[in-house]
């Protein structure tokens, strides 16, 4: 009877144990990362590789590639599918012309599903080719578990699958998006305005990403919402000296659509809390020269290569430096040969490495060497 209470009693302390570990964030969420930019670290996941539906968070993907292969003062006709677009839309009509830039407001800024149509049939000529061309784009990132099917994100389906990505996956392609220039200006616009080619109609759109008002350091984003989706949101954030990506899928459903802002919040202040930019310096003081083995001269000297940059840290974490290098080096050497390395580690995990190089040639001792040096020694005066 004591072996089947303290088996039962085994597995309720397991059971906890697990409930505890997966609660460390209180978060809406089903899935949801937090990226450092800059190094692509993960500080913090929850399900960040699941496969999900991520409904108009698709859109930064489809924006990145217009930006890169479209000129924007081109113009877009519109064609019978793309006016066929169900809501949320622009509402153009099959034979009107749009310019490519005025499309991308509209598609990122009121996240209409017929702009994004319009913009994909323009760049590639189908829906179908402009997937294939952006999953392959995704993938040259690292997104690999990657699956879109339509321009806009809306649920769908092909022979490759429903429309679906990952959480990671979407970090990593607001990664990319951040470094364009022109998709920043674009997401961080509060109001645009424009008309189609002729002129006749006017159109204004207003920005729906409401942490670029209310939260310090907001730079750029995109909202979604599908019924298989849920409310989701990919948007980067730069607090005390990190540029961080925060991604939330299935944030909740109606009518909790304040759970996404919520989430994302929470995943930035855990960022700034946890983790920060620490400058560690190694002390080079002692790698000056190294003895060499055959050659003209008796030692080498060798530099650092690069420069001391901060290292991205949990707070908590301390760095122990070391500094792998052989006791000599074999003639010849070339300046620019790498002769070691000092490492960053925390545990076991390396941070950061920086080459030691030489700093000059030295030649070897051979046949030519020896007999240069005889002719010069015993040449007459």
């Amino acid at each position: 009877m004591k072996k089947i209470i303290s088996f039962f009693v085994g597995i309720l302390t397991l059971c906890c144990s697990v409930q505890v570990s997966g609660a460390d964030l209180k978060l809406y969420a089903k899935s949801a990362v937090l990226m450092e930019a800059e190094s692509g670290e993960i500080l913090y996941g929850r399900s960040e590789k699941k496969k999900m539906p991520n409904a108009s968070t698709t859109k930064i993907m489809t924006c990145l590639y217009i930006l890169e292969h479209c000129d924007l003062e081109e113009k877009a006709k519109v064609s019978k599918n793309a006016a066929s677009q169900p809501q949320v839309r622009l509402g153009v009509r099959e034979g009107e012309s749009y310019k490519v830039k005025d499309l991308l407001y509209g598609l990122m800024l009121e996240s209409y599903n017929d702009c994004a149509v319009v913009l994909a049939e323009h760049a590639e000529g189908s829906v179908e080719k402009f997937e294939s061309k952006i999953n392959a784009e995704a993938k040259k990132l690292g997104a690999k578990s990657t699956h879109f099917v339509s321009p806009n994100g809306l649920d769908a389906s092909d022979k490759g699958g429903s429309h679906r990505t990952t959480a990671y996956d979407l970090a990593l392609m607001m990664r990319e998006c951040i470094q364009n220039k022109e998709f920043l200006e674009i997401t961080r616009t509060k109001n645009y305005s424009f008309s189609d080619a002729s002129g006749k109609r006017q159109f204004s759109c207003t920005n729906h990403n409401a942490l670029l008002s209310s939260m310090e350091g907001a730079i750029s984003g995109k909202t979604g919402y599908t019924s298989k989706a849920g409310y989701c949101y990919v948007g980067a954030v730069e607090q005390k000296g990190m540029k961080m990506i925060a991604v939330v899928l299935a944030s909740g459903w109606p009518p909790h659509k304040s759970y996404k802002w919520a989430d994302v919040k929470t995943l930035i202040s855990y960022g700034t809390e946890n983790y920060e930019y620490r400058e560690v310096r190694a002390d080079t003081s002692a790698i000056q020269k190294l003895p060499v083995i055959g050659g003209t001269r008796s030692d080498v000297s060798m530099r650092v290569d690069g420069e001391e940059t901060p290292i991205l840290l949990k707070k908590s974490e301390k760095v122990q430096i070391k500094c792998s290098l052989p006791k000599k080096a074999e003639a010849p050497v070339k300046e620019g040969d790498v002769i070691g390395e000092i490492r960053y580690m925390v545990g076991d995990q390396c941070k950061k490495t920086r080459k030691i190089k030489a700093a000059e040639n030295v030649r070897e001792k051979n046949y030519w060497w020896y007999l240069g040096n005889a002719i010069e020694k015993y040449s007459l005066p």
